[in-house]
């Protein structure tokens, strides 16, 4: 149920012909990695799913050379610094004694993109470290680099060990998406409709990961769509603890659902497990405060097909037009490419529940709005605002 863009992320970074692809084959033990002693032999990101010792399944990414230059030289560092700010850790290669404006720019990114780094020294058998650099690189960052040979496997499973322990556990330790909201015995509703939009012969993600969650938790599950909703809740002995709902039905389900009895949806529960909770929050009131003219922007971090229903696309924009009043535009962003707009263009930023990516990804995607003091919402939270029921949407958190 963990899709491959929820493992964590590590990067290697580096000048061109630093060793770079040669330290991904290295660790993985395959040759994944196109290896060449002409520089900018990697021009695009290369990636390799690997079991790490004490952590699982983890993604290897081998990227362009940070010093590669020309127009197009410059796009790939461009790419290298952008795949950068997804990472959970960043392994910063170097040689050759130097440490200069590449490298410092590997640093202030990830410093900006609150990305750990690990420094390593490579190719230790052309131009040994030596005591002057390692004494600088020990002054100025606490730490010195972790020297290697990839021609001997000896430095393999120290070098393995010194990534695990720079990686934070939170990319990787499991978090319960229902912590703290229910208990051992309770029953959870789950609400999920059966549209266009909907996947052939299963459930979407996030329903998928609620399930899983609720019955880590030793709760009972409940299953049933908004049309056998009234139903389910008059066969049951009690009212449950817990309504979780598809937030497109929300205000059908807040009218079943009994005021006494907590309701929200799957996307509020990955929202506030993802993190940015209290900026969503915030940020979901400015709704209404857009005006003529004013610019949405729709961030999907998934692709799919695009459907009469759909959420993002569709009814989102649909509602808001309807609550404001307001002549509004919405540009929609599917998966994790660049704006093609500057951000500051927009009066409020809606992203999607956010399944598939890490709360890195969904940190780094947002942080250029949050910097910029551009509210920022989810759907779930949104879709809530419009029903009138945000405050109930986000009782069973507080």
């Amino acid at each position: 149920m963990k899709g491959n863009e929820l493992k964590p992320r590590i990067g290697i970074f580096g000048r061109r012909n630093y060793g770079k692809s040669s330290l991904i084959n290295y660790l993985t033990g395959q040759n994944i990695a196109i290896v060449s002693d002409t520089p900018g032999a990697t021009t695009d990101p290369v990636r390799k799913t690997m079991e790490l010792g004490g952590v699982g399944p983890v993604i290897w990414i081998d990227t362009a050379g940070i010093d590669d230059f020309g127009s197009l030289g410059a796009m790939r560092v461009e790419k290298s610094l952008q795949e950068l700010k997804q990472c959970d850790l960043a392994i910063i290669i170097l040689s050759e004694n130097r440490f200069e404006e590449p490298e410092e720019t590997l640093v202030e990114n990830c410093k900006k993109s609150n990305v750990p780094f690990l420094f390593v020294y490579s190719q230790s058998d052309r131009i040994a470290p030596d005591n002057v650099f390692i004494d600088s690189m020990k002054q100025k960052f606490g730490t010195t680099p972790y020297i290697y040979n990839i021609s001997s496997d000896q430095f393999r499973l120290p070098l393995l060990g010194l990534i695990r322990d720079a990686l934070p556990e939170s990319a990787y330790r499991h978090q319960s998406l229902l912590a703290g909201v229910i208990s051992p015995s309770d029953r959870v509703v789950m609400v999920t409709p059966i549209d266009s939009s909907a996947p052939e012969g299963r459930m979407i993600l996030p329903q998928v990961q609620v399930l899983r969650d609720i019955l880590d938790n030793d709760a009972v599950a409940i299953v049933c769509k908004e049309t056998e909703l009234q139903s389910t809740l008059s066969s049951m002995p009690s009212p449950p603890n817990l309504v979780i709902t598809d937030s497109q039905v929300f205000g059908m389900v807040s009218q079943m659902v009994p005021d006494s009895v907590p309701l929200t949806s799957f996307s509020i529960v990955l929202a506030r497990a993802k993190g940015l909770f209290d900026e969503y929050i915030q940020g979901t009131s400015a709704i209404n405060s857009l005006d003529d003219g004013d610019k949405v922007l729709i961030l999907e971090s998934c692709t799919h097909n695009v459907t009469c229903e759909d959420i993002g696309r569709v009814k989102l924009p649909k509602l808001l037009l309807k609550h404001t009043g307001k002549e509004l535009h919405f540009d929609v962003v599917a998966g994790l490419t660049a704006l093609q707009t500057p951000i500051t263009d927009y009066a409020l930023v809606i992203q999607c529940g956010g399944c598939v990516v890490t709360p890195k990804q969904l940190a780094s995607r947002l942080a250029p709005a949050i910097d910029a003091n551009i509210p920022v919402s989810n759907y779930g939270l949104a879709l809530a605002f419009l029903n009138g029921i945000f405050h109930r949407a986000i009782r069973p958190f507080q």
